[in-house]
């Protein structure tokens, strides 16, 4: 007589060896995948909960990717822009998932008060400054539509120049000078500039550009390494090429034939900013998709 259990579905499993002096072992399938799963988001989970992150930039672009990410991980994040309005937007956005929470400033990087504003406004609302992400950028001549008007350098009005010096280099340098009273004295803190593929090619026209970033990429970055190496503070320089916060961006060549996706730069500095990162200091990361290793025309 055939038995009721006959009828019941065998258990998917599978068999492996340990090593050779050991049996087999024969484990249901269920099991693995459980354990599996268990051990894929060990290696990959971030949490960023009862940090405070400052992103400047931060009602577009990078910075804005970069807020929504560090919140959605349960971090605090202090979100600085110009634009009052757009800020404004995106803090309601943030704050109404009930995740890490959100606060803006407005600051425009350029004025050492506004900065000094930003970084007491997000220790005196949420106790430390963890991480600070110099986002605030632009191409000077692009912003300033210098390309319809004047033919070439020289010709480019000074006042265009310091605007990108300013935004790009000193805006950076700022952030870095006062933030660093805070994380001094919790003896913890990491600070991440934005160099550019620009800061390794150069510019022929818009010279403000590569100039900043150059000196972001290495001598700010190294600096405030070598500063903050006896206080437990990292500074780690991101220096992306062509991303897609413009569309103009996908006509710039990479060894990979695109540009990034702004999430992909994004995932880069949380991995620098979380514990798997830790041992990341002093450096200029470039993520460019290998423009940098093209051959030069």
């Amino acid at each position: 007589m055939k038995n009721h259990d006959d009828n019941k579905k065998t258990p998917v499993s599978f068999r492996f060896r340990e090593n050779r002096n050991r049996c087999d072992v024969k484990i249901p399938i269920s099991v693995f995948i459980l354990h599996f799963v268990s051990w894929k988001e060990r290696v990959i989970f971030m949490s960023f909960t009862n940090k405070t992150a400052i992103a400047t930039g931060a009602a577009s672009g990078m910075g804005l990717e970069f807020s929504r990410s560090f919140s959605e991980l349960g971090g605090n994040i202090v979100m600085c822009d110009v634009n009052e309005k757009a800020l404004k937007a995106y803090v309601d956005e943030i704050n109404s998932k009930g995740k890490g929470k959100a606060l803006g400033v407005v600051c425009d990087v350029r004025d050492y008060l506004q900065v000094e504003n930003a970084c007491k406004s997000a220790f005196d609302t949420f106790g430390s400054i963890d991480i600070v992400c110099n986002f605030a950028g632009g191409t000077a001549v692009r912003i300033f539509n210098s390309y319809d008007k004047y033919d070439e350098f020289p010709d480019v009005p000074i006042e265009v120049y310091d605007w990108g010096m300013d935004v790009n280099l000193k805006g950076q340098f700022y952030f870095c000078h006062v933030a660093l009273r805070y994380m001094r004295e919790q003896k913890s803190g990491l600070i991440v500039n934005i160099g550019s593929i620009t800061g390794m090619e150069g510019d022929g026209y818009g010279i403000d550009y590569p100039t900043s970033k150059a000196g972001v990429m290495f001598g700010l970055t190294k600096s405030v390494a070598q500063f903050g190496s006896k206080y437990g503070i990292r500074c780690v320089c991101v220096s992306p090429g062509p991303v897609l916060t413009r569309e103009a961006m996908s006509n710039m060549k990479t060894l990979l034939g695109r540009a990034a996706e702004p999430n992909e730069i994004i995932d880069l500095i949380l991995f620098i900013a979380s514990e798997k990162g830790r041992f990341i200091n002093g450096e200029n990361i470039m993520i460019d998709g290998g423009r940098n290793a093209m051959q030069r025309q």
